[in-house]
């Protein structure tokens, strides 16, 4: 049976749309509105409010926890300090990538991780022999992503702490108790509050009436996508294969061949995967995650020679497209779209190595009155946007 969220009681008379979906077991919004376009114009020019609580959520408390965490994941959660959050990926023994997602340090032996997969028994079958404890909270915390430009002057204006890049504090919200972390998966400048479930229709009010006199309006996932790509942020699932879902070997990503190695410390003596990885680093990835710009004119001529105009997806698209150069397959882009603030057709993709560098020609196929076609297209650089604000 599928859960509602915390905030179900407030965001379900929003929904207009009706167009909901699974993440993890509950329902959220797709879009509030009947198109999801408002909802990410306000991403990029105010401040925009998403409903994240079905993300997976750990305690993990104990002399040991530090320890543990650090056995786990590519990132040295033992040098983080209290109040810092790491993104970071895990990995199996083999080095390839199991989940990814945060850990924040709220304390000397306390702190919470976040995954987009189930990862208890995981995390318990690790700690054997360790003295820590784990718990997963994922009911019992409701959290609020607040992105967009004007999100620091809303949550300022109730009494937020100011907060650098990745870190996290706790505070007091219009007399409820929160943390607050600078964090979000929009590639702006972004917040997210974890709170209580049961101060979670407290919450959402307070800072809905905070935001009001700066244009805040609930987004849905479909927004959320659209933001996830212009920033160049993977997706579990789409982006990538998880190793506990992998059939075949060719399905399987290490953190090297997701553009995620500046998460790999590999100064640390012992962690899952650190061998396969070393090995890998000393000889390279075979595979690299870049992304993709098609030319514009190449898109319409296809369309022009069928007497139609261009035609664009309004939507993020999730599936797997053939890449090629020079005549041959040299990889597939996963989610890609027209980007309506960049005026792009962007794409992420996975690329072979000698492929990959930035500017490299590429083709990509397209679907045009049901006949299979290739458009120009060349491998450049993520994020697709990189707003100073979102740092500073």
């Amino acid at each position: 049976m599928l859960k509602t969220t915390p905030f179900h009681e407030r965001t379900a008379p929003l929904c207009a749309s009706h167009a909901w979906r699974r993440w993890a077991g509950h329902v959220v919004a797709s879009s509030y509105e009947l198109t999801h376009e408002r909802e990410y114009h306000v991403i990029r020019t105010a401040a925009a409010l998403f409903d994240v609580s079905p993300l997976y959520k750990y305690m993990v408390r104990g002399r040991d926890a530090g320890r543990l965490l650090d056995l786990v994941v590519t990132r040295n959660v033992q040098k983080a300090a209290v109040g810092q959050v790491l993104y970071t990926p895990w990995c199996d023994h083999a080095g390839k990538v199991m989940d990814d997602g945060t850990v924040a340090r709220l304390n000397d032996t306390t702190f919470r991780m976040t995954s987009a997969e189930p990862n208890l028994r995981w995390l318990q079958d690790n700690a054997a022999g360790l003295e820590v404890d784990i718990t997963d909270v994922t009911g019992g915390i409701a959290a609020l992503s607040l992105q967009g430009p004007a999100a620091g002057s809303i949550l300022a204006s109730i009494g937020a702490p100011a907060l650098k890049y990745f870190r996290i504090a706790p505070a007091t919200l219009h007399g409820i108790a929160v943390t607050v972390s600078r964090t979000g998966y929009t590639g702006d400048l972004g917040y997210e509050i974890w709170a209580e479930a049961g101060n979670a229709l407290a919450l959402w009010d307070a800072v809905m009436e905070a935001g009001r006199p700066y244009g805040i309006m609930p987004a849905g996932l479909l927004a959320l996508d659209m933001a996830r790509l212009e920033a160049g942020l993977i997706l579990i699932d789409v982006d990538y294969v998880p190793a506990r879902k992998a059939l075949i070997e060719s399905q399987l990503s290490s953190p090297y061949e997701l553009d995620l190695g500046w998460t790999v410390n590999l100064d640390k003596e012992r962690f899952n995967g650190r061998d396969a990885l070393v090995a890998e680093k000393a000889r390279g990835p075979a595979w690299q995650f870049v992304g993709v710009e098609v030319e514009w004119s190449s898109l319409e001529r296809l369309y022009a020679e069928v007497g139609l105009a261009t035609r664009l997806p309004s939507a993020t698209w999730r599936m797997s497209v053939p890449l090629y150069a020079d005549g041959e397959q040299v990889g597939y882009a996963t989610s890609g779209g027209w980007s309506p603030l960049l005026k792009k057709y962007i794409a992420l993709a996975h690329l072979r190595s000698r492929w990959a560098a930035p500017g490299t020609p590429l083709e990509m196929e397209m679907t045009v009155e049901h006949r299979r076609r290739r458009a120009a297209a060349r491998a450049v650089k993520k994020p697709f946007f990189d707003p100073p604000r979102k740092r500073a």
